[in-house]
């Protein structure tokens, strides 16, 4: 509340400028038939105005007529979509929110789609004039400037712009740092009401949400620069990255999963390549705590939306990454985050802002972090094309990687086909059948691309292993998967002609699509096929691999294992055979049987070093071995 200082220097404002605090009811009289009427954004909405103005108009509904109410996204009470205003007030919201949505889908409110970032320059060329702002500020200082608090976004270009600023002082909201202040002089009338801030508390994070977050934690790296949308999944992601070192922020939303991370000293800024050693954002949405936790913090900046979300100064920061959600995204890579059909959701925001800045930025990602289904698990959120009537929010060339919690696609770079089968192998399992016909409908991917359907075609990601070489070479072995076709192709032709025929006895040079998918389309439970990959920058690069069958008779298996010249005697093949021996080991397998070229020497010094009971008999030049376990 209040503090006796806060009080005193309000009492002399009153008496420095007496003509400007009066009642609310004086303030509003001042308000014309036809305004068009700014209220502030989110938790910085003044409530009290609001609930003051719609008293108002109840009281003398003549006074007020045909106002049109303009906002960004607000959490309080909206009583001005209500049907029985319709004389006095029309909605128009730069952002659906959940007490909004109703009304603008049923015609009685309106949506104007909008970068965030362009907002401010809609009332500076009056393409949207204002003609009141009823904003929320903090007391004055000694000097007249009060702090807009939780909320600079588009509130300052509003009060730049109005023709008329009527104020509400309240001693709950913080004084905030950064281009976020006003003088007295600017505002034309004060209403001081003191009463709580809005608060913003997003569902609890479940373990679906939790799991989103941690592959997308894999994805942030060390001194990377991050934005953060707001939500459940946000809130889970953010409490994945607690094991970072020197993060920054630049955001348009500061919450308290990113006040967390600066506490702890996740999140530092000494690595920003721009205001270095400063969280800077947009507008917070949080609790008491993170407002009291801002309020004269010198680590803290708000600025104007013009700023923090102007895709070129988002992307002076390095590696820069942005992470926001989305409702729907289809097989080409579309996203949208806006709408259903032709149901209004949300809205533009500024999302595509840092999506687009992030991309600008040296070493930046853009993740869309989902879940793979809605409505309880009855429809997928991965789509073969965005619903008729649907807002293409983010087109095919903004989004790096989508991650549900069924794993990570890499987009960036990827034709249709590779897109869609990668898309399909995180979408959910009930529905990778449906989208991969409807892919090959539509010619997205080969009308013959195989397919292991239910669990024995379901990717083990608990098998992915990281392993580190004889000579410090760090690979990671991983099972094979359905989009890894052209990885594969890749690396057979990498081979030299010497290798390719020690390992499949063959002086074949080709490796088409239709062989191809004999080692991506694989039943786990019959097969195991392993990758050995190494990074190289955003992409993975096979380095060797490994494979077995099981002979159902038997109960043993016929393995076999190929590297890559260059990474030869590196101790690559023994990381993957010994791998290789483990898990068949936990599937209960004997041993592995199998034949091997008398050339291959390099495989049979291996399997002669493994610590079990081994046969090995030469017949006309192959040699015929048996490993039992």
């Amino acid at each position: 509340m209040m503090s006796f200082k806060g009080g005193a220097l309000l009492q002399k404002m009153k008496e420095q400028y007496p003509e400007k605090f009066v009642s609310v009811k004086e303030a509003f009289r001042h308000i014309h038939r036809g305004d068009r009427i700014f209220v502030g954004t989110g938790c910085g909405e003044p409530a009290f105005l609001v609930k003051s103005l719609i008293q108002y108009a109840e009281e003398q509904p003549k006074a007020l007529v045909d106002a049109e109410i303009l906002h960004i996204w607000t959490l309080g009470v909206a009583p001005y979509t209500d049907q029985k205003f319709r004389q006095n007030f029309r909605h128009n919201a730069f952002f659906i929110a959940d007490n909004t949505r109703s009304a603008v889908n049923r015609g009685i409110a309106d949506y104007t789609p909008i970068f965030l970032s362009e907002v401010p320059d809609l009332f500076n060329r009056r393409i949207i004039p204002i003609d009141v702002a009823l904003v929320q500020v903090s007391l004055p200082d000694k000097f007249g400037y009060m702090s807009y608090g939780i909320n600079v976004d588009i509130v300052k270009s509003a009060v730049r712009n109005a023709n008329l600023i009527i104020a509400q002082i309240n001693a709950h909201m913080p004084r905030v740092l950064g281009d976020s202040f006003v003088h007295m002089k600017e505002v034309d009338f004060f209403v001081p009401y003191d009463e709580p801030l809005l608060e913003y508390k997003p569902a609890v994070p479940d373990e679906l949400s939790r799991g989103i977050g941690r592959y997308v934690a894999r994805l942030v790296e060390d001194s990377s620069t991050i934005q953060v949308g707001y939500g459940k999944i946000p809130s889970a992601i953010l409490s994945s990255l607690e094991g970072k070192r020197d993060l920054g922020i630049h955001t348009e939303l500061l919450s308290d999963g990113m006040v967390r991370l600066m506490q702890k000293g996740v999140v530092n800024n000494s690595q920003k390549s721009i205001h270095r050693d400063k969280t800077v954002a947009a507008f917070c949405m949080g609790s008491k705590d993170t407002y009291e936790y801002l309020d004269d913090n010198p680590q803290i900046e708000l600025h104007p939306v013009e700023y923090t979300n102007n895709p070129l100064i988002i992307a002076r920061n390095k590696k820069m990454t942005a992470i926001n959600t989305a409702l729907e995204v289809d097989l080409t890579g579309q996203v949208t985050s806006e709408s259903l059909g032709f149901t209004f959701y949300s809205g533009i925001g500024g999302q595509a802002d840092f999506m687009r800045g992030a991309t600008l930025s040296e070493g930046g990602k853009t993740i869309i972090a989902l879940p793979s289904t809605a409505q309880g698990g009855n429809v997928s959120r991965i789509v073969p094309f965005l619903q008729r009537g649907a807002g293409v929010t983010l087109n095919r060339g903004d989004v790096h990687y989508i991650v549900t919690e069924y794993g990570i696609a890499y987009l960036h770079g990827k034709n249709i086909r590779e897109r869609a089968l990668s898309l399909i192998s995180i979408a959910h399992p009930k529905f990778r059948p449906w989208l991969l016909e409807e892919a090959k409908e539509y010619n997205l991917i080969f009308r013959d691309q195989k397919f292991i359907p239910g669990s024995k075609g379901q990717y083990p990601e608990e098998l992915e292993i990281y392993r580190t070489t004889k000579v410090g070479l760090e690979i990671l072995l991983r099972p094979i998967k359905l989009p890894d076709e052209p990885l594969l192709k890749q690396f057979f032709y990498s081979l030299s002609d010497r290798t390719i025929y020690k390992r499949f006895a063959s002086a074949r040079a080709d490796m088409s699509h239709e062989r191809l998918q004999e080692f991506v389309a694989i039943d786990y439970s019959k097969e195991t096929v392993l990758l050995a990959t190494v990074k190289r920058g955003v992409r993975e690069e096979v380095i060797g691999v490994g494979q077995y069958a099981i002979d159902g008779a038997t109960n043993m298996a016929d393995p076999a294992v190929v590297v890559r010249d260059d990474f030869q005697n590196r101790g690559v093949g023994r990381m993957i055979l010994e791998y290789l021996t483990e898990l068949a080991q936990k599937h209960g397998l004997l041993g592995f049987d199998g034949e091997v070229l008398f050339d291959n020497q390099a495989l049979i010094h291996l399997l002669e070093k493994m610590n079990f009971t081994t046969e090995k008999r030469l017949e006309e030049g192959v040699y015929r071995i048996k490993i039992t376990f």
